[in-house]
């Protein structure tokens, strides 16, 4: 453990649940948030990930022709017992049959356990959306399944699917979260088919079941490759309520079999067309 870490304070002007949302994709020691301000907390310092949420930012504006603003204000405190203090902050979940928990917390025998430490990982289920590709998971996919997993993070999905028997591949651009995917499916026992750094657009293989937890404006953006890797069943999730008719529209030649909701979120689970 070093003896400082960082505070990274973000006050965006608008657009914060977008922000907020990019932040939960790519930061991987969990958020808090106190009012308008995101507070993020980490042993390195934020220089990349603050370069990332520049651009994210500029791209919104340019979606939205909306100016944003951000207040960024970053401090040096000493580690003391932060460490300490953030895993008493992290309690275990449970989602249907699933014991999501972290090291710290022993395994339930009466459940299908996952050991995820929000420490080391892109998401622990916590969040509303992983919550809900869970339920959708659990709904859809089955130990005849070939399942792709789309922007993996910390490959909690993949695990899911293929603690429900399910082969499952994986990728993420970030390679960061290959290497987490990769310890987090060798620390559960289980194993995955293919997992590469990239898009789905490098794979040649087709999926009965293509999950993607990312965010609305993303989902849209790789539509046509996500699409080109379902043979029938794709679960799109990180989507915010008000931007649910942007991502119908975009999958529209799909059927819209399903949809999940957690507060503000919606998951689709859409089916592909015959003619499709």
């Amino acid at each position: 453990m070093r003896d400082k870490f960082f505070e990274l304070y973000i006050t965006p002007s608008s657009k914060k649940e977008e922000i907020e949302n990019f932040l939960i994709e790519k930061f991987n020691n969990g958020i808090e948030e106190k009012d308008n301000t995101i507070i993020l907390r980490s042993e390195d310092d934020f220089s990349t990930l603050i370069k990332q949420l520049k651009e994210y930012v500029s791209a919104l504006e340019e979606i939205f022709d909306e100016k944003i603003d951000l207040e960024i204000e970053v401090k040096e405190k000493s580690n003391k017992d932060w460490i300490e203090n953030y895993k008493n902050s992290i309690k275990p979940v449970e989602i249907d049959e699933f014991y999501i928990h972290p090291s710290w917390y022993e395994p339930k025998k009466d459940k299908i356990n996952i050991l995820i430490d929000p420490a080391l990982a892109f998401g622990s289920g916590h969040h509303e959306t992983t919550r809900s590709c869970v339920k959708a998971i659990k709904k859809y996919v089955n130990k005849n399944k070939k399942v792709l997993d789309v922007g993996c993070g910390s490959g909690i999905l993949g695990i899911v699917s293929a603690k429900l028997g399910a082969k499952v591949d994986a990728c993420d651009t970030d390679p960061l979260a290959v290497s987490s995917t990769k310890e987090n499916y060798e620390l559960n026992g289980v194993k995955f088919d293919t997992i590469w750094e990239g898009s789905a657009a490098l794979s040649s293989e087709k999926y009965d079941v293509v999950v993607a937890n990312i965010i609305a404006d993303v989902l849209i953006f790789i539509a046509n490759d996500l699409k080109s890797r379902v043979n029938d069943i794709l679960i799109l999730s990180g989507i915010i309520d008000k931007y649910k008719n942007k991502v119908l529209n975009k999958y529209k030649e799909f059927e819209l079999i399903d949809e999940i909701k957690d507060n503000e979120w919606v998951t689709l689970i859409f089916r592909k067309g015959i003619d499709e």
